[in-house]
């Protein structure tokens, strides 16, 4: 296993990081249970590879996670970094910072937690609980007392808040320490401000290495991007991320021993991408979306469409399917979208709003007839 600098932290951290939302679970009498003798054998395994960072939450698999991650590590708790996290949308007082640590540490049975997260904050929701109710401040007073050693954040929102969240926490002198943030070779979003917060010394980790499963399908991805002869598109998804200079560790959800040995094997390589590879492929990736003959940047100036139809989302699952080949998946997630009520070209109230405001002049009504028939295969 190869260990990477965990920011300003003092600890080394594994390049491959266990998420454990998806550990097994089985269903009885309408309620769910992780099943421990899977899950458990399996989370000692990566420990004997070389994992050293398990990051859990309250609600992940029907709230059990932290339970079952607590038996899995308890005989190698001081061998291990444990990441969790708390919902801040449940503060409405101080105090509840308070109440919702010690419930992860009941359910974790474990005297501290290594990293404690404000869990997916959005710009909102930090200016209104982490700083409208004080909460940083909890945050410190639990780490003086040594119920957490570490105050990180995860995130979920536009990418420059990241650094408003940062410079906020250092201005109150309470600084953030880590960061978990979305991160993969298709959604390069927060790269600048990766670097940014490693520069703050904090340490980075990185969710969705594999982009939710779109870079998990076998594609020529890495030979369309470099000219190279092919290597699996998973493996190109790690090599990617971990080639990052400012990245601390790739987490990865795994529900099998198989997902953890072939992630280990990635992790573990001695012949990861030199940064030059690393800047080339980047690049790479953005000039391959250039090519297609639909080429939406993603600015959304289109947007609010009178109709509600997310054109961005749209056409970004048209290059995943036209530019990286991921076209499986791109037909899924547009079932999905439909599934969940999103508007299509079908709702179009052919105002042509959209068209006037595109930087990029497509024939926006055109091509999204032209997408949502590929898509939905009519």
């Amino acid at each position: 296993m190869n260990y990477r600098k965990f920011g300003n932290t003092g600890s080394m951290i594994s390049a491959l990081g266990f998420g454990c939302m998806r550990l097994p679970e089985y269903e009885k009498d309408g309620k769910w249970y992780i099943d421990d003798d899977k899950a458990i054998p399996m989370l000692l395994k990566a420990y004997e590879e070389g994992v050293n960072y398990f990051d859990t939450a309250p609600y992940y698999c029907h709230n059990n996670s932290e339970i079952t991650v607590g038996k899995a590590l308890k005989e190698i708790r001081d061998k291990v970094m444990v990441s969790t996290k708390i919902p801040v949308d449940k503060c409405k007082e101080a105090g509840d910072y308070r109440r919702l640590l010690e419930q992860s540490l009941k359910k974790l049975d474990t005297p501290y937690i290594d990293f404690y997260h404000f869990w997916g904050l959005s710009r909102e929701e930090y200016d209104k609980g982490v700083l409208g109710l004080n909460l940083l401040e909890e945050a410190q007073k639990a780490k003086e007392e040594g119920l957490i050693k570490h105050i990180s954040f995860s995130f979920h929102d536009k990418a420059e808040h990241i650094k408003y969240i940062i410079d906020k926490a250092e201005e109150r002198g309470i600084p953030m320490e880590t960061m978990l943030v979305q991160y993969n070779l298709l959604d390069r979003s927060n790269e600048e401000m990766i670097q940014y917060a490693a520069s703050k010394g904090l340490g980075v980790v990185a969710m969705g290495p594999v982009g939710g499963g779109r870079l998990a399908a076998p594609t020529d991805l890495y030979t369309k991007l470099t000219g190279k002869p092919s290597i699996s598109t998973y493996e190109l998804a790690f090599k990617f991320v971990l080639g990052n200079p400012y990245m601390s560790c790739a987490l990865s959800g795994m529900g099998t021993e198989d997902m953890v040995e072939k992630n280990v094997v990635i992790a573990s390589s001695k012949e990861g991408l030199t940064e030059d590879e690393w800047v080339q492929l980047g690049e790479s990736a953005e000039n391959l979306k250039k090519f297609s003959e639909l080429y939406c940047t993603g600015c959304a100036y289109c947007q609010p469409c009178p109709a509600g139809i997310d054109i961005p989302k749209i056409f970004n699952l048209y290059t995943y399917h036209n530019v990286y080949g991921l076209t499986d998946y791109a037909k899924n997630e547009m079932e999905s979208y439909k599934k969940n009520d999103g508007k299509t070209f079908a709702d179009c109230k052919d105002c042509g709003l959209c068209e006037d405001r595109c930087p990029q002049s497509l024939k926006i009504r055109n091509e999204l007839k032209r997408v949502d028939n590929i898509l939905t295969g009519k």
